[in-house]
């Protein structure tokens, strides 16, 4: 495995962490995943406002958006379902990058299709920050930003290409990140243009005495 970059404190970054077999096999798992969990489209708190991503979720959490709020909940918030469960290359991934982490407990999938972005935001829907988040890109290059704990620190931007993997921990885990923007046809994994980001996150806390 390469070494990792730190683009910033605590900020990993693996560029091609998954080569282009691994992640044909993994998109492959992803379709029939969604299948039984299709996309949705998530909605702002109060207003309603449509996000510009669409999204599923695998795992024993999934993260929703609607007029009532931010939340983990077990199940789809259309079909009622509970979440299928992760692909084990998603656990791996898990355990070989996050090693001292506790199990996730959810996977995000962002579809990111023509024109969708993801403005600055913080992940701390959590309630276990000491854990960090994961994520894993599939398809066309993403042009991804990260700051610091506060809107007003100074942004990098890097391009994350098809494979690449990004960690989020230490002083780097409640950093204002997003994507400002999605390269067309920069890459020929999927059928099409477009994006998928997979995040692997730790809900709860564990305590640590139970775990020895």
């Amino acid at each position: 495995m390469a070494a990792a970059i730190e683009i910033a404190p605590g900020c990993l970054w693996w560029s091609g962490w998954l080569d282009r077999l691994g992640q044909e096999a993994l998109v492959a798992e992803l379709r029939a995943l969604l299948a039984e969990a299709p996309l949705f489209t998530p909605r702002m708190p109060k207003t309603g406002k449509a996000f510009s991503v669409r999204m599923s979720n695998c795992g024993p959490l999934g993260w929703v958006s609607d007029e009532t709020g931010y939340r983990y909940q077990e199940t789809h918030p259309e079909t009622g379902q509970p979440w299928p469960p992760m692909p084990p290359v998603l656990r791996e991934a898990w355990r070989m990058l996050a090693a001292d982490a506790p199990e996730a407990e959810a996977c995000l999938i962002n579809w990111y299709g023509e024109g969708a972005r993801m403005g600055l935001h913080q992940d701390r829907d959590e309630l276990e920050f000491a854990a960090p988040v994961l994520s894993l890109s599939l398809g066309d290059t993403a042009v991804f930003r990260i700051g610091g704990t506060s809107r007003r620190d100074p942004t990098r931007s890097i391009r994350l290409e098809s494979g690449d993997a990004l960690l989020l921990s230490g002083l780097s885990r409640l950093a204002f990140h997003g994507v400002d923007r999605i390269v067309p046809g920069s890459s020929t994994l999927l059928n099409g243009p477009g994006r998928i980001n997979l995040t692997l996150r730790r809900v709860h806390p564990i305590d640590r005495a139970l775990e020895n």
